[in-house]
């Protein structure tokens, strides 16, 4: 069975972490999931290499021109004044030029065409000029300009992409340079996915008094696809302890990681917190933010033995879910999937034009909506940014990151922007 020990951490208190230490404490318990297959590189766009990509070849495989021009022999040209050459052939990408360059020669070459042997420099067109049999080449060339050297790019034997990275168009584009059709990835991670809640409602039923339609599950669902993940949707559980406990025992039973939202406050039905701790063992369930600050997170092992899933108990309100989904989820999913190491949230200071009241002791994340004035970024909240309002997510395209001990901020004052572009 996983234990969870956490007496020898300094400053641990389970009800109350700052966000960077929460985070870092999770993610230093977390290992990349076991279990590889092999894919086409194509289909392998997304996941995360299990294994080096050992390059069976020099890329580029041999010396080749950089630019279009002509191949010469350095030692031919005049350190002043213009040189005359001849003309004696052509060497194209992929037909190569079949004699060598010799004394007071040079060869038409094009971008990517192998270096004719003598040749030592490339000369570009632009530079030059034809006479008739004859190219005039100006002084103020060097030995081995424009010019690629075979293996430049990757050796031979040796890793080209290290095993962890995640696999986009770029790395795609690599691999197919090497002539490898088939790349070893590790598998999806699989996340079951649960809302609790007597009030809510699953698209396509009746609300009753009180009751509330289940965005939650949507925009979660949203986050874990996009992050490439295989989701389980297990759909609404209600706030009854068998009933959830029942749901906690199936999800662990298939999946590497449970997000549930809501229950996890300290309201008398909300069980979550309970239920960790009777199937598993709680890490700790609140954190020093806002939204967001019942936020739980632990393992579930119903046996006791080795199997079980980490769970990542989210509040309910669907502002504080999408906030703790992206500040702890997203990176702990990723470390589950093995990627190495773990991108922190880009960020960068703008100038916030507006005031922003805020407390000292805690990190908030605000909505905002970066623009440029006179060449500087800027950066105003949405609007209203309660925990309920979906739509100051909808219009955000980046959070206002409000440090655990800074106060309110005065409109002119710098403050660290995260983009959501590609995210949300």
């Amino acid at each position: 069975m996983t234990t969870l020990n956490f007496s020898c951490l300094d400053d641990y208190d389970p009800q109350w972490l700052p966000v960077d230490r929460a985070r870092q404490i999770m993610l230093d318990m977390l290992p990349a999931v076991t279990g590889h297959e092999c894919l086409f590189i194509r289909q392998a766009l997304g996941r995360v290499l299990a294994e080096d990509v050992i390059s069976p070849v020099d890329v580029p495989a041999h010396d080749n021109s950089g630019m279009d021009g002509w191949a010469v022999r350095s030692g031919d040209l005049a350190a002043e004044g213009e040189t005359r050459l001849s003309n004696i052939g052509t060497a194209f990408a992929g037909r190569a030029f079949a004699g060598a360059v010799g004394r007071g020669e040079a060869v038409r070459i094009m971008t990517g065409a192998m270096l004719p042997a003598g040749a030592d420099c490339v000369v570009i067109q632009e530079v030059s000029r034809v006479e008739g049999d004859a190219v005039i080449v100006p002084a103020g060339q060097r030995a081995q300009q424009n010019i690629r050297r075979a293996g430049e790019d990757l050796r031979a034997g040796k890793p080209a992409i290290p095993a962890g990275k995640l696999l986009r168009p770029a790395e795609l584009g690599i691999i197919a340079s090497l002539g490898v059709a088939e790349v070893s990835v590790r598998r999806r991670v699989r996340v079951a996915l649960f809302s609790t809640g007597d009030e809510l409602c699953s698209i396509g039923t009746p609300l009753f008094p009180g009751a509330v339609y289940d965005s939650n599950r949507y925009t979660l669902w949203g986050m874990l696809t996009r992050l490439g993940c295989e989701v389980i949707d297990m759909g609404v559980v209600k706030d009854q302890p068998a009933s959830l406990e029942a749901a906690f025992r199936e999800a662990a039973s298939g999946a590497d990681a449970i997000i549930t939202s809501g229950g996890v406050s300290v309201g008398e039905a909300d069980f979550i917190k309970q239920l960790m701790q009777k199937l598993g063992e709680v890490a700790f369930w609140k954190i020093a933010m806002k939204p967001g600050r019942p936020m739980a997170f632990g393992r579930i092992q119903p046996d006791g033995g080795e199997n079980g899933a980490w769970l990542f108990g989210l509040p309910g309100n669907p502002v504080a879910v999408m906030v703790t989904f992206y500040q702890f989820a997203r990176p702990a999913l990723l470390k589950l999937m093995g990627l190495d190491p773990v991108p922190e949230f880009p960020a960068f200071p703008a100038r916030c034009v507006e005031d922003i009241k805020k407390g000292k002791g805690r990190t908030e994340f605000q909505r905002g909506i970066l623009f440029q004035e006179n060449g500087e970024w800027c950066v105003r909240p949405t609007g209203h940014q309660g925990s309920g309002v979906l739509s100051s997510m909808a219009a955000a395209d980046c959070f206002i990151v409000l440090e655990h001990e800074r106060g309110s901020v005065a409109a002119g004052e710098a403050v660290q922007v995260q983009l959501m572009t590609g995210l949300v």
